[in-house]
């Protein structure tokens, strides 16, 4: 397991419904980071398909595996690279059931998925309408370490962080699709959960402007102490290198021993405070 690489975050404007352009700029951003001597590179939500397609999502969703991650398991192959990327998923069992999914890929082919446990449906947000929730945490070993895979609005919810943090995870890749009306939460939430959880915070954000929805960009790489340690432009497309050093985690936990003084048993009561919402 390498403990000290390279992590490229391809911050980048998808085309609605246009899977055959987004996946032409993955595999672009993919070989570059490679030249660039990276070991993992990391798409938003749903780059796929773009965010904003409503109801072609039906026609744009996939099966994991399928086409889609053929594809960018072979990109993966030929590279040596880790790829994280965000798509509609279709379920195996219903035609209508989706999720919105991260996939991670490897050289070895598919590792795993994640599919978003919390789908913000409230103001501009729509996708309780679209999208099944999903019900558990992801955590994969790699050759990069024990990687963690969230999701946007997750971020919101600390329990999600901590679950993975707690599963082993000492990089979360947060995917997103955050509008620029969210960017001064996300700023602050990527560098709180990365410090209450002593771990490598990876996120990586959507831009453009999709259907009069502006996002604003603004990916970074967060360390276990809160530093920011890479960050990309706000409102362009950017490509950006940060380094994980797996040997800072040591030095953080001593400091801000926040796993060594966990309480489990108040995570009882915020169960039965939360049913009596």
């Amino acid at each position: 397991m390498e403990r000290k690489f390279k992590i490229a975050l391809a911050q980048i404007s998808c085309g609605r419904g246009e899977k055959t352009e987004n996946i032409r700029k993955i595999e672009k951003a993919t070989r570059k980071a490679q030249r660039e001597s990276a070991k993992l590179v990391i798409f938003p939500e749903l780059s796929l398909t773009g965010y904003k397609v409503r109801d072609e999502i039906y026609e744009l969703a996939e099966t994991i595996p399928g086409p889609s991650t053929e594809i960018v398991g072979r990109i993966a192959r030929e590279t040596g690279m880790y790829i994280v990327f965000g798509m509609p998923e279709c379920s195996e069992k219903t035609q209508a059931t989706l999720y919105n999914t991260s996939v991670l890929m490897g050289p070895e082919g598919l590792i795993g998925k994640y599919r978003k446990m919390y789908l913000p449906t409230h103001s501009i947000f729509e996708e309780k309408r679209y999208f099944r929730p999903g019900f558990q945490s992801a955590v994969f070993d790699t050759g990069l370490g024990r990687m963690g895979l969230i999701i946007c609005y997750d971020i919101f919810f600390p329990e999600v962080c901590r679950l993975t943090r707690l599963e082993g995870a000492q990089l979360i890749v947060c995917i997103s699709a955050s509008p620029a009306v969210r960017r001064a939460f996300f700023e602050t939430l990527t560098v709180a959960r990365a410090m209450e959880n002593t771990v490598f915070l990876a996120y990586v954000n959507l831009v453009g402007i999709e259907d009069g929805l502006q996002f604003w960009g603004g990916s970074r790489l967060v360390g276990p102490q809160g530093k920011i340690l890479a960050k990309a432009k706000y409102d362009e497309d950017d490509f950006v290198i940060g380094e994980v050093d797996y040997s800072d985690m040591r030095s953080a936990e001593a400091f801000v021993p926040t796993l060594r003084d966990l309480r489990p048993d108040l995570f009882d009561k915020l169960k039965e405070s939360a049913e009596k919402l």
